[in-house]
């Protein structure tokens, strides 16, 4: 858009949300910024970062004086008021509302269950602290039921969790899908079906989606390779 300033992206990668918007803004070509913020230093409680986001939550998105927060917000925002092909957020109601459908469930299901996983594979580990294997357990029977739902009532027998085209529900859900490959865990690796879906949205997204899961790659590297707590934690 003529006139526009590039919009800021507010970012920690370790975030899936962060990386949801990361991967849109690269793929559609809408001129951004990024300023890394380090939740691992707690720079989201600075005065300047609580100023501009009073939650001290991320990802945050700035664009030329308006500030917007939540994930789901800011990608339905950015495919709204730039010019991006219609899939991702589609214009025609019933098409629209499938899409909100998922990112509504998004957040208390595939988001839940997998930072739990991230949270006993990864972070209490790195704190030093130990994993209880009976809420474990409970944590991947709650997935296992997630990805049941994933499969039979939004992805049925379609290419995409929405229809025929990639959308903002398959962006959310496949960076929250990546999160446990932190601690070297496919949880998709026994679901051809959604493994195949995982592969589509891949291609669809190209470079993109390798280019924000970088981060994630090279924390399942550190892990995977038994590296002490402490090498651990520094990648994080």
């Amino acid at each position: 858009m003529a006139g526009r300033q590039a919009v800021k992206a507010y970012l920690d990668l370790v975030s899936q949300a962060c990386r949801a918007i990361l991967i849109f803004l690269k793929h559609n070509k809408i001129p951004h910024t990024v300023e890394n913020i380090a939740i691992r230093k707690g720079q989201h409680k600075t005065p300047a970062f609580t100023k501009l986001n009073p939650m001290q939550k991320l990802p945050v998105l700035e664009d030329n004086g308006f500030v917007l927060t939540e994930s789901d917000a800011i990608l339905k925002y950015l495919a709204t008021a730039y010019n991006v092909p219609d899939h991702w957020y589609p214009k025609l109601p019933e098409k629209r509302a499938r899409v909100d459908e998922y990112t509504a469930w998004n957040h208390t299901n595939t988001h839940i269950n997998t930072s739990s996983i991230f949270l006993h594979e990864v972070l209490l580990p790195c704190m030093g602290q130990p994993t209880n294997p009976e809420n474990f357990e409970k944590v991947l029977a709650d997935l296992d039921g997630t990805l049941d739902k994933l499969e039979n009532m939004f992805l049925k027998n379609q290419p995409f969790l929405c229809g025929d085209d990639i959308s903002l529900a398959d962006l959310l859900a496949v960076c929250e899908l990546m999160q446990p490959l932190c601690s070297g865990r496919d949880i998709l690796k026994d679901r051809p079906k959604l493994l195949s879906w995982r592969s589509r949205v891949q291609s669809a997204l190209s470079d993109s989606f390798d280019e924000a899961h970088s981060v994630v790659y090279q924390i399942r590297e550190k892990f995977t390779a038994k590296l002490p707590p402490c090498s651990k934690q520094a990648t994080l």
